[in-house]
């Protein structure tokens, strides 16, 4: 008769997509030498236009890893998507990195390479165009692909003529009932 372990509740599966990017050891310089810590860079996204990056050092790769994980759930951002790709080009520029998004037809498929293909992976995004020019630095490209995510605006905020001519209208309209 096999026995459960004690104290172990059942996992249940976690609603985020978490994937670990990078894993460094890093060293600090002390009078008996140098002390080694690890630094993990995680991606957490839940697949329905919400992603986010957490960096963070620990003892262990373990210990890095979760501490990083729980970085990026507590840093999440909105996605916009619209009909599985972004509504327009963006770019950004952090350090060396610098990133350029744009929207592609459906079917393209993700034509991106490393930090950006996952993020943009995990946030739900299933077509688009991208190009890393400059650094390779991988906390650096994911926080410009972050950058270049937060530029973009949802189509119900894009200033057309339609919506400028709506917003002239309650102005005037504004200016009449003020008299």
């Amino acid at each position: 008769m096999a026995r459960e372990p004690r104290n172990q509740t059942p996992q249940e599966p976690s609603p985020f997509d978490e994937r670990v990017m990078h894993v460094d050891r890093v060293a600090r310089v002390v009078k008996g030498g140098r002390r080694f810590r690890f630094r993990a860079l995680v991606v957490v996204g839940d697949r329905k236009h919400r992603v986010g990056i957490g960096i963070a050092k620990g003892a262990d790769v373990t210990a890095a890893v979760s501490k990083a994980t729980e970085v990026a759930k507590k840093n999440m951002i909105t996605v916009p998507v619209l009909d599985g790709t972004l509504p327009h080009e963006a770019s950004a520029k952090v350090g060396g990195a610098h990133i350029l998004i744009k929207p592609a037809r459906a079917g393209t498929g993700l034509i991106a390479g490393g930090v950006v293909r996952t993020i943009l992976e995990v946030g739900g995004v299933s077509n688009i165009l991208s190009k890393s020019l400059g650094s390779s630095n991988k906390i650096n490209v994911s926080y410009a692909t972050l950058d270049a995510i937060r530029a973009m605006k949802p189509k119900n905020n894009w200033v057309t003529t339609k919506n400028a001519a709506d917003a002239k209208k309650a102005a005037s309209t504004a200016k009449k009932a003020e008299k």
